[in-house]
């Protein structure tokens, strides 16, 4: 199962359009997970509309529009394994002690807010990923976002993918 992770679009605010690199992702993804901050309800509505199965969330930028369609936090069994979907964890530091009290029942959980890439693992076994943003790098040096498989119950070949400077 080949996975897609994106988080913080912020459409149009930060980049009139998604990438080309990360749409042309889109539809060779079986699933595709969104850690809020869309900004724009079109954007979900492209992702719907291409994606095979889409996970996603609102984050603190998100309006009424895209709160009413999207939960606070999404859970999704993805090839066996029982993932979250969330746009705030909160600071860095002690991230992954908190995270793994909070959500204990999960095995990865994906997450937004800092546009910062993450990938670490709690003393739990519990993964923490965060794809940054696509389209706004803030102090990054590139924009990016995610690709990871899910094979035999086990999650593997993740990879975060820089996206060309505009």
């Amino acid at each position: 199962m080949r996975l897609l992770l994106m988080s913080d679009t912020h459409l149009p605010k930060r980049a009139r359009e998604l990438p080309a690199p990360l749409l042309a992702e889109i539809p060779r993804a079986d699933v595709v997970l969104h850690a809020g901050d869309w900004v724009d309800t079109a954007t979900l509505d492209l992702l719907e509309s291409r994606s095979r199965r889409l996970v996603g969330v609102y984050g603190n930028n998100d309006g009424p529009g895209l709160r009413a369609r999207l939960p606070e936090v999404a859970y999704a069994d993805l090839g066996g394994l029982r993932f979250g979907v969330v746009h705030e964890t909160g600071a860095a530091q002690g991230r992954e002690r908190r995270c793994a009290a909070r959500y204990p029942d999960l095995d990865v959980l994906v997450f937004g807010h800092s546009h910062i890439p993450w990938d670490t693992t709690a003393d739990t076994g519990l993964r923490l990923l965060n794809p940054g943003s696509p389209t706004d790098r803030r102090r990054q040096p590139y924009c990016t976002y995610m690709t990871a498989a899910v094979a035999d119950g086990r999650l593997a070949d993740v990879r975060l993918h820089r996206l060309p400077r505009r």
